[in-house]
């Protein structure tokens, strides 16, 4: 079962199957709810109470053999307050422990969610919509809390009341009981075909939601990029295309749920005419007493108002169970990256000590089923300890190379190992490394030096918690930036804003490399780690990292040549395959790509315009 195909196997999916599917996910739902259905048997319960009392109170306590009897009337009035004010606090209780069950639950499968789209490779978080992911995790989870707590108590409520009312009818008058229940059998085969309806135009509209998130994010995050090429008209009209698209999936769904109600309020008052006259005719011929049949008329008023409330009730409960099928298509996609931790723990294999080396056994990789690979039967070794440069044209498959070293994705065909490359035993393929240590022995520094909203220092934290904010001065003076720590507003306290966005794109990288740093991997990857520095922050920062990148295994991809020059080794890679190889004084010499890049790249640094032809 792919992700791709999962939404339309889910859309064919009944709405019980997905109910049971969604609470063997949710035990703490389930073992809450025994309790919450007794409290709504004694909540319907005592609402019968009155139409009884009225019928004792007509029959016994005024129409009685001896006259009037007022004690009775005042007893039976008193012991109804009584029901009654039991029936308020059943109610109360269920509430409170709906809401509390429902909370419970719906978080714990909120981070469920959460955290099953982190364990998604970063292709199939590409192939998503950031919005759809993130309105899985938010907006579809909170349609279903909305459904749980408030349609969840009214369809319990509605359920015992229509339960308990036709028992009681039934023992009053079993011919007008009949009568209301033939007259509601046209509306239950109405109603499946409505449910059926309900499914399919709120699936969209939560789909719609989806879309307008997406929009709304794509447009908050690139409103630089929108207000620099004047495209505010255009992004304004895709938002609104988005908006409208939602607007017509709501009035679609309106429509039908519109249709439910009017059904249910037709049935309704034929029920009710229906029962007036006939109960009329049975009174006359003494087959009902006056009180009965006016009790009837009460219980025939709790028959019908679930009836009537069933539109609302079906319109949120095929809206939060279309966001319900969101959330649990997220959650059924297998990872096509797991953690052999989770997946295969007996597989699970150490990775050894010290420096790692790199080995790609003819390693392919595509981004999508039949696209040119953008890695083509790489089969090389990198021993450990060296300084490997990668470089090609954009395009070539550097950060392919890169994202498959850090098994952010795994390849098609071929496999990624990592070891000390003492010998052939000493390498482990990185499927059977568990992602904590996999993590905590090869850390990769992406291009755009992504920060999380917080201070400079926690966000060096992350590359290792625990370290105090002297310990994070300290790492930024080895890294030679001390001075430009000390120039900032607050120092290791500043606030870097959201994705990093109070800082320069240079200073983020900057920032990016101290939590690098800290984390003393074995193995570090940098993907373009200096392409945003400016040329006296680069000097520095190349200092501090041949001390960091000394004894250790360092892939560098990167577009400026100056690092290629320091490197022990480089890697040209075009069209997916690696080309050459050797260190930079035997490739420039060579007739081959890197000179052509080499010659180029010096030319640009020197300002000088490329050949023509």
């Amino acid at each position: 079962m792919t992700a791709a195909t999962l939404p339309a196997d889910r859309r064919a999916e009944g709405a019980m199957t997905t109910l049971r599917r969604g609470l063997r996910m949710m035990p703490e739902f389930r073992r809450g709810l025994p309790v919450t259905f007794a409290l709504a048997l004694v909540a319907t319960a005592g609402r019968v109470v009155v139409p009884i009392a009225v019928q004792q109170v007509i029959d016994r306590g005024l129409d009685g053999p001896d006259g009037p009897d007022l004690d009775l009337v005042a007893w039976l009035i008193a012991a109804s307050a009584v029901v009654v004010l039991l029936t308020a606090v059943a109610v109360y209780r269920m509430n409170v422990r709906l809401f509390r069950t429902t909370e419970t639950a719906l978080a714990i499968l909120r981070v469920r969610a959460f955290r099953h789209v982190h364990d998604l490779s970063v292709l199939h978080q590409q192939g998503e919509r950031r919005g759809s992911l993130v309105s899985r995790v938010t907006s579809d989870v909170d349609q279903l809390s909305v459904f749980m707590q408030w349609g969840g108590v009214l369809g319990l409520v509605s359920m015992g009341q229509l339960v308990v009312a036709t028992v009681v009818m039934a023992v009053y008058s079993w011919q007008l009981t009949l009568l209301v229940v033939v007259c509601f059998v046209p509306l239950v085969f109405a109603v499946r075909w409505f449910a059926q309806r309900l499914a399919q135009v709120y699936g969209v509209v939560r789909e719609r939601v989806g879309d307008v998130l997406a929009a709304v994010a794509e447009s908050v995050v690139g409103a630089p990029t929108v207000r620099a090429y004047g495209v505010r008209a255009r992004t304004a009209a895709r938002l609104d295309a988005a908006i409208d698209r939602h607007y017509r999936s709501q009035v679609d769904a309106q429509k039908v749920t519109a249709a439910v109600f009017v059904s249910g309020e037709f049935v309704a008052a034929v029920a009710n005419a229906a029962v007036v006259v006939v109960g009329v005719l049975l009174g006359l011929a003494g087959d009902i007493s006056a009180g009965t049949l006016v009790a009837f008329l009460f219980l025939v008023t709790l028959f019908v108002a679930p009836v009537q409330t069933a539109s609302e009730v079906l319109n949120e409960a095929q809206n939060a169970i279309a966001g319900f099928r969101r959330v649990l298509d997220v959650i059924d996609t297998e990872p096509d990256v797991r953690d052999p931790a989770v997946a295969a723990p007996d597989r699970v294999r150490e990775l050894p000590a010290g420096p790692l080396g790199v080995r790609f056994e003819h390693v392919t990789f595509r981004y999508a089923p039949g696209a040119r690979p953008a890695l083509d039967d790489v089969d090389l070794t990198i021993a450990p300890r060296t300084r490997v440069a990668i470089v090609g044209e954009t395009g070539s498959g550097k950060t392919t190379f890169a994202k498959l070293v850090t098994r952010l994705m795994d390849p098609g065909d071929g496999r990624v190992l990592l070891g000390s490359g003492d010998c052939d035993c000493g390498f482990v393929p990185l499927a059977e490394v568990a992602f904590a240590s996999l993590r905590a022995r090869v850390v990769m520094v992406p291009q755009d030096g992504f920060l999380f909203d917080a201070t400079v220092a926690e966000n060096v934290r992350y590359g290792r918690p625990g370290m105090t904010d002297g310990q994070v001065v300290a790492a930024f003076g080895d890294l030679g930036l001390g001075a430009w720590l000390a120039g900032l507003p607050d120092g290791v306290a500043t606030a870097v804003g959201q994705r990093g966005e109070s800082l320069s794109a240079g200073e983020r990288q900057l920032v990016a490399i101290a939590r690098a740093y800290v984390a003393d991997p074995d193995l570090l990857v940098l993907d373009e780690a200096t392409s945003a520095v400016d040329p006296a922050t680069e000097q520095r920062l190349t200092r501090a990292l041949d001390t960091l990148t000394e004894g250790r295994t360092t892939l560098t991809i990167a577009h400026r040549l100056s690092t290629a020059e320091r490197a022990d080794e480089i890697l040209v890679v075009a069209a997916g395959r690696v080309v050459q190889r050797g260190t930079h004084a035997e490739l420039v010499d060579a007739d081959g790509p890197y000179a052509r890049l080499h010659a180029s790249w010096r030319r640009s640094s020197a300002g000088e315009p490329e050949p023509v032809g």
